[in-house]
């Protein structure tokens, strides 16, 4: 599996996936996930939920959660989402720990109070992060845009990379 990389952070259009309210981050990273390789991982996301799902998603997909979206642990259910292909999460409300894992991953994390009343499962929706409006079915949503310092963080795919790029990660053993 190769893992996806949003190339422009800018415009993203997928198709949703829809889930629920208090969606864990165990369902995201389920515990078996601890002894898998790293490309064996993002085929276990929701499997206890939604059996199937993972082989289901294409590159560029986006999950559309209720409230307190990405409770629980600090496991790496963000990376599990984003190397599955998932562009993007938006939800009602977000676990603030999951938030942040987000953005450490490179993965956009959205909150939009009201977005599972104006989305469906399989609708095609257009995020746009410099007019700060997700489009579905010609009707326009605005949300509250992440601080321009997150962004920066997501748009150059995670801290990781960013410590890369600025060499502050040191010499390899």
């Amino acid at each position: 599996m190769d893992i996806f990389q949003v190339s422009d952070m800018k415009k993203i259009t997928g198709k949703v996936w829809k889930f629920g309210d208090d969606i864990n981050t165990d369902l995201m990273y389920p515990q078996i996930c601890y002894t898998l390789r790293e490309e064996e991982k993002p085929y276990y996301a929701m499997s206890a939920n939604r059996p199937g799902w993972s082989k289901l998603v294409k590159n560029g997909d986006v999950v559309i959660g209720g409230k307190n979206f990405g409770t629980g642990s600090s496991r790496p259910a963000a990376d599990n989402l984003k190397n599955l292909g998932i562009a993007c999460v938006v939800a009602e409300s977000i676990n603030g720990l999951f938030l942040r894992n987000s953005v450490n991953s490179g993965l956009l994390s959205l909150e939009v109070p009201g977005i599972t009343t104006k989305v469906n499962e399989g609708d095609i929706v257009e995020i746009n992060t410099e007019d700060n409006t997700i489009t579905v079915n010609n009707n326009a949503i605005k949300f509250k845009p992440l601080p321009d310092f997150l962004m920066e963080i997501i748009e150059n795919g995670g801290i990781i990379n960013i410590l890369k790029n600025k060499n502050l990660l040191g010499n390899p053993l």
